[in-house]
């Protein structure tokens, strides 16, 4: 009975940690385009200090860091962006900057976003840049 009971808790973990697994890339129809990378990043434009990030300077930031590393294209979206603050545990409201590019699904892609995810955090003093990946198909 032992025997059982711990098979069925090793069945149960394996099963279970399957669903940690990275989504395997999709198959793409020949109409559909080919696999690619969509990454959504959100930009924080509060910095601590000063006031926000001018437009002058996100300008200056997409014309020569997120185009030369994007240099397909991307989106750029106006949004408000909120986060509790684990310290005070006030809600912090501030402007937010989303960026939105669609890249092959190769190796060179993650890097190209995390040059420009690092080069913000850097030259704007900032925690992170938030980023999310879903694979998906495209053709442009």
């Amino acid at each position: 009975m032992n025997g059982l009971i711990r098979a069925m808790c090793i069945g149960g973990l394996v099963a279970a940690l399957g669903g940690c697994a990275e989504p395997p890339n999709p198959r793409c129809s020949p109409d559909a385009g080919s696999p690619m990378l969509v990454f959504t990043l959100f930009f924080g434009k509060a910095i601590s200090g000063r006031g926000d990030l001018t437009d002058q300077e996100w300008q200056s930031f997409l014309d020569d860091t997120i185009t030369a590393n994007l240099p397909n294209g991307y989106t750029v979206l106006d949004a408000q962006g909120a986060w509790i603050n684990p310290v005070t545990r006030k809600t912090i409201k501030e402007a937010t900057r989303i960026v939105v590019a669609a890249l092959p699904d190769v190796r060179g892609s993650v890097a190209s976003v995390n040059r420009v995810r690092t080069d913000y955090q850097v030259k704007f003093q900032q925690q992170l840049v938030g980023m999310t990946v879903e694979h998906a198909c495209g053709a442009f």
